[in-house]
């Protein structure tokens, strides 16, 4: 099972740098009254990491969440 999860990690990291390399013109992202213009590929390979970053860490809470309530620690 371990394998079929690296498969699918290594599959969709391929995928998303494809991406990022056909796509890089410039687009303007607005967040309240913020502007960032960069290149797609940029903002893409941001997100993808700002999300593998923040996945990893709430499956890893919540692993460790579901373990203590096991234990009987609250």
């Amino acid at each position: 099972m371990r394998w079929f999860h690296i498969a699918v990690i290594v599959l969709f990291a391929a995928a998303t740098m494809i991406f990022a390399a056909q796509n890089f013109e410039t687009v303007t992202i607005s967040f309240f009254r913020m502007n960032l213009s960069l290149p797609l590929a940029v903002q893409t390979l941001v997100v993808y990491l700002l999300g593998a970053a923040t996945g990893g860490s709430l499956f890893a809470l919540l692993r460790r969440s579901y373990a203590g309530s096991k234990r009987g620690v609250g």
